[in-house]
């Protein structure tokens, strides 16, 4: 029987050549149970994104629906026993041996989790990610046999998702790619037969390069799709900005009477920075500048 908790040479091969890779019954029925229960128990703690201005469709004809994904968050948090499974996915043997490999020891949590639900009629996500224009946060690289994934997201498959039911999308060898992915891709309004939607079974977990160009197809399933994402980053990479980012946060008040090219040198790591984007200093030979 094959070892789960081992990354193949094979398993190697298929995440360098694709960007994705899924590991079957990684979960037991009973363990999938448990986790679709105490988000059952949070049901009310479920919100629905707007799709207003276009939604995270953006406008797409092929990815519009009738209603914006489910998202709930915070199950770090829930009191025992609902918030027990979720902290032991975020270090399953299936993941920390694979993550080992995908991203090098020293891995960290970036964000998350974060539960996305959908039902029929729930809209799609624009594809985004591609290996062009180059991000310093999440890219890929393979040299002399090993893999350095800056950013990989685990999802948690708790419903099956069947073939041409919708969810999550994939343009497989993208995270290489050295040209931008043209708007039709992204839109699949005309994705050139490249968009892939891999069929997965309740307990399965899938891995996935972030640099891939990916997104989610409107869920056409008789079920519903609910997946529990945890996004993790390589010891070197920050995604996300979380505590003590700014200077204030970081050093103290005082940091407030620096010119705003120091200013700026001082907030902590991130570069999916949200509402708090930073500007970037650049110098002519004799003065330094803030620029957006």
């Amino acid at each position: 029987m094959k070892n789960k908790y081992v990354m193949t040479d094979e398993e190697k091969y298929f995440f360098d050549l694709t960007g994705y890779l899924v590991v079957r019954e990684a979960l037991t029925p009973e363990e999938v149970t448990e986790c679709n229960e105490a988000v059952d128990h949070y049901e009310d703690k479920i919100r629905t994104r707007s799709v207003e201005s276009g939604g995270l469709a953006h406008g797409s004809s092929a990815l519009q629906g009738n209603t914006g994904r489910l998202e709930l968050t915070g199950m770090f948090g829930w009191p025992p026993p609902y918030r027990e499974p979720f902290r032991r996915l975020l270090v399953h043997p299936v993941v920390v041996s694979r993550l080992n490999e995908m991203s090098g020891k020293g891995f960290r949590l970036d964000h998350g989790p974060l539960m996305i639900g959908a039902e029929v009629g729930t809209e799609g996500h624009l594809l985004h990610g591609s290996g062009e224009p180059f991000s310093q946060s999440t890219w890929y690289h393979q040299q002399n046999g090993r893999i350095f994934c800056r950013g990989v997201t685990v999802a948690w498959q708790l419903y099956d998702v069947n073939d041409g039911d919708g969810g999550f999308a994939i343009v497989p060898g993208s995270h290489k790619s050295r040209f931008r992915t043209p708007q039709g891709v992204r839109t699949v309004e005309d994705d050139m037969g490249l968009v892939v939607q891999p069929v997965m079974k309740a307990g399965d977990v899938l891995f996935f390069a972030e640099t891939a160009t990916h997104g989610t197809l409107p869920w056409n399933g008789k079920g519903p799709r609910r997946s529990i994402l945890y996004k993790y980053a390589s010891r070197a990479a920050v995604r996300a900005v979380g505590r003590f980012f700014t200077p204030e946060e970081r050093y103290g008040e005082w940091t407030k009477e620096l010119t705003p090219e120091q200013h700026s040198l001082l907030y902590g790591p991130g570069h999916h920075s949200g509402s708090k984007k930073r500007s970037a200093l650049e110098s002519n030979g004799n003065n330094v500048r803030l620029v957006e």
